[in-house]
């Protein structure tokens, strides 16, 4: 029983290590991905607290050395789906009932985790299964998660002490519930830390989760659920499966027990089931709540007034860090006449002086992407673009999968504003540019507006302040998260919540009270200390 109202510790974001030369956690990160290299491990399904192992097995292979094995991963059936909901529902009464501040507990005592003990092994199994450079997988996996866990708490406090006013003889209350059955977490493979927020902010709240992370981020889910684990996550509360998409999805929008989805991955998968949920609206409890986070065509729109340097490192850091494998990396840049040559000629510069090879070497910026139905894809296009005479290759264009799935950063210059890689969303290496007419700023903000079916984040650079105002809103609808003089990518728990509309999502705002807020389900309380004793109100009374 409470016998206090607790004050959380204040969340601050952590701080990310930079993993110099000769740092202590240099020497711990590449300790720990020797030692994962050396061995191969047997991952399970975790369903109800126990270990499950399957006799159908897959290969986990870093994406930079795909003949390389990490371990197998047990492959599950609509069985483990199943028996994942009964463990959720079992489960679901005891951790609801839990006190909110044991729970906060729990996922505060998971960030010191890996704030502490298991930083180097999370960063490295994000360095190997993902195919991410150090730094990438320090702001990642250990330094967004960090700060998912410890400012959600907060949030959590923030949304219990939101009360109603109460008249005189009146005590109103409001108490947030979670939602009725079970959450389907559904998580990509780009971000460790997306994996493990979008379970967590749900179960923080007293939801319990069936959990289905892709297929090439289980080595690194892993070792989250161990986290989970040994920070005191109850058994049933998360429960992790590895099936395919179709048969998770048999099972999972066909039980009346279906309370939400949190998702983040592609839009046509996300519109998919958004669809087949309303189709099976009848057969829920409640109306389940749909949260995701999807596709991307991520802007940078640049004014005549911008300095170049700045510009082209937004375009070298924006597009291209994580292999542009990022929701909100940058795909088409808008660049005005008057800019274009020097622009060209630094990004040029800094695309020559990137190194590429695998994430063990500190000294490569780029690394491989994720695997070959992504390399094959990126492919097409770049080879499209090489075969169309009204696209010029800047700069890469090459790609080679040999040894592991890497696609040199690929800057092409479109004449056709409205080209292919112009619009579709290809999440690789690829940034498209439209060089427009510096005197058409206006023109080309309502072709940045119109060309995309996305609205996830974009990015203006200028040095006039009007400028910077006009784009700021005229693109009011473009994006989601938009920087002013920055590049488009790096948002920060507490500082930029992200998520974005239209095409990209349901932009319920990760990172902040306004996702929490959809794992719940308010319940108002009116008391009244003295109830009337007659029905007649005064006005009944005769003159």
């Amino acid at each position: 029983m409470a016998t206090g109202f607790f004050n959380v510790p204040t969340p601050v974001n952590e701080p990310v290590k930079s993993y110099a030369p000769g740092s202590p956690e240099r020497k711990a990160l590449q300790a720990a991905l020797a030692e994962a290299r050396a061995k191969q491990i047997d991952v399970p399904m975790y369903i109800g607290g126990e270990e499950v192992h399957t006799d159908s097995k897959f290969a986990m292979t870093p994406p930079h050395d795909h003949q390389h094995v990490l371990g197998h991963y047990s492959e599950g059936d609509a069985s483990h789906v199943k028996a994942a909901i009964d463990a959720a529902m079992a489960a679901k009464a005891d951790w609801a009932n839990l006190g909110w501040e044991h729970r906060a507990s729990i996922f505060l005592k998971a960030a010191e985790l890996i704030a502490g003990p298991y930083r180097a092994k999370l960063n490295a199994a994000t360095m190997l299964a993902q195919s991410k450079n150090a730094y990438q997988a320090e702001i990642d996996a250990a330094c967004e998660f960090i700060d998912f866990l410890r400012f959600n708490v907060q949030y959590m406090t923030e949304i219990y002490a939101q009360q109603p006013q109460s008249s005189p003889g009146i005590w109103n209350r409001l108490e947030q519930r979670p939602l009725e059955g079970f959450v389907f977490a559904l998580t990509p493979f780009n971000f460790t830390a997306i994996a493990g927020n979008l379970p967590t902010s749900a179960a923080m709240m007293g939801n319990t989760i069936v959990w289905k992370p892709s297929n090439t981020q289980i080595y690194s889910a892993n070792v989250l659920m161990e986290v989970f684990i040994e920070a005191g996550v109850p058994a049933g509360v998360i429960n992790l499966v590895y099936v395919d998409g179709p048969t998770a999805g048999e099972v999972i929008f066909n039980h009346s027990d279906f309370g939400g989805i949190h998702f983040t991955g592609s839009t046509g998968v996300f519109q998919h089931i958004w669809k087949t949920i309303g189709e099976n609206i009848y057969k829920y409890r409640s109306y389940p709540r749909i949260v995701g986070e999807t596709g991307g065509k991520d802007f940078i729109m640049v004014h005549r007034s911008s300095d170049a340097k700045e510009v082209a490192t937004a375009i070298s850091r924006g597009a291209f860090e994580f292999q542009g494998q990022k929701c909100s990396a940058a795909s088409r840049a808008y660049i005005p006449s008057n800019l274009w040559e020097d622009v060209k000629r630094y990004v040029q510069a800094d695309l020559e002086s990137f190194k590429m090879g695998g994430t063990e070497d500190f000294t490569n910026f780029v690394n491989a992407v994720i695997d070959e139905k992504s390399f094959d894809k990126i492919a097409r296009y770049i080879d499209g673009a090489k075969a169309d005479p009204n696209v010029e290759v800047i700069a890469g264009g090459n790609y080679d999968k040999s040894k592991g799935y890497f696609v040199q950063p690929t800057v092409l210059r479109a004449d056709d504003a409205k080209y292919t890689t112009m619009c579709e969303e290809i999440f690789g290496p690829v940034l498209t540019i439209y060089v427009y007419d510096e005197d058409k700023f206006e023109e080309t903000l309502d072709l940045v507006d119109a060309t995309s079916i996305y609205a996830l984040t974009g990015s203006i650079f200028s040095r006039d302040r009007y400028a910077a105002e006009l784009a700021t809103k005229r693109l009011e609808q473009s994006a989601g998260n938009f920087y002013i003089n920055d590049k488009p990518t790096g948002a920060v728990v507490g500082q930029q919540p992200f998520g974005g509309a239209r095409g990209s999502g349901t932009n319920d705002k990760a990172g902040s009270m306004i996702n929490l807020l959809r794992w719940v389900s308010p319940r108002t309380i009116k008391e009244t200390f003295v109830p009337p004793t007659d029905y007649r109100y005064p006005f009944l009374g005769e003159d």
